[in-house]
């Protein structure tokens, strides 16, 4: 099995809000990958006590452990478990009914000798290579089909699309918003390789267009994935004057690449 994982800050001055973990039990049988992307809040209160880096670190633990100790449970019952877990932690300090409160968006992905699964919640991806070679997003791409005049301001999200009907759903305080991910199943001798990235990473592709999901795929196969955070970056930097139209609302984003040959 060969692997490669970058999880770097967008700024160093600021802290990571993203969580990446690959556990592979002691049993020597399958593994899992976890990585979340926290949402950074608007300045101001928003009802807990806790940071984003606390829930995203509580939340990544929880799952990381769940998702190889209960493997009898499918991903959606382990993301809820989870998310049950950490609203226990800290529902008595904190307002958990803000729609603030701290939340992620979730990659989940297990596999054994018979079986790949995944979970994709929000707008984080999740790329697999067949046995022949192709390479197939699983996205979950309610935000992305939003009208842009949708996310004008952070009130107006909040009120009207942040896990509601008809708008879009993160990992925050509710199990059940489990149910809303984008899962499947897949023969585990279909499935070579798996390459979850945040958006931060997806840059690459999906805001500066500088190659298709095949395109990013065979940048981290061939050069690594601290190689296509650093493309991001120049990118980035080459751009600063144009967040406008590009429509970017941070200079740099905090920057998730996990691949794992299996």
């Amino acid at each position: 099995m060969r692997t490669d994982l970058v999880c770097e800050p967008g700024t160093p001055t600021r802290l990571n809000e993203d969580f990446a973990a690959l556990a592979l039990p002691a049993s020597g049988q399958g593994g899992s990958l976890v990585v979340l992307d926290g949402v950074t809040p608007p300045e101001g209160d928003y009802g807990c006590r806790h940071s984003v880096p606390w829930f995203c670190s509580q939340l990544g633990g929880t799952l990381t452990q769940l998702s190889v100790s209960r493997r009898d449970l499918p991903l959606s019952e382990t993301l809820s478990a989870a998310l049950l877990r950490v609203t226990e932690a800290h529902e008595t300090t904190c307002d958990l009914s803000h729609p603030r409160t701290p939340q992620a968006t979730v990659v989940l992905a297990r596999w054994d000798e018979r079986t790949v699964e995944y979970l994709v919640l929000s707008d984080s991806a999740l790329l697999y290579e067949t046995a022949d070679g192709a390479v197939v997003p699983v996205l979950d791409d309610r935000i992305a089909r939003l009208p842009r005049s949708a996310l004008a301001t952070h009130a107006e999200v909040d009120a009207t699309l942040r896990n509601k009907e008809g708008g879009f759903f993160t990992a925050a305080a509710d199990p059940s918003v489990a149910s809303r991910a984008v899962t499947g199943t897949l023969p585990r001798e279909e499935v070579r390789t798996l390459l979850a990235l945040t958006d931060g990473a997806t840059r690459w592709t999906e805001m500066f267009q500088e190659g298709d999901w095949d395109d990013l795929f065979a940048v981290v196969r061939k050069e690594g994935a601290q190689s296509l955070v650093d493309r991001v970056r120049t990118l980035e930097r080459a751009d600063e004057g144009e967040r406008l139209r590009l429509r970017r609302g941070k200079t740099h984003d905090d920057a998730t690449v996990a691949y794992v040959e299996l």
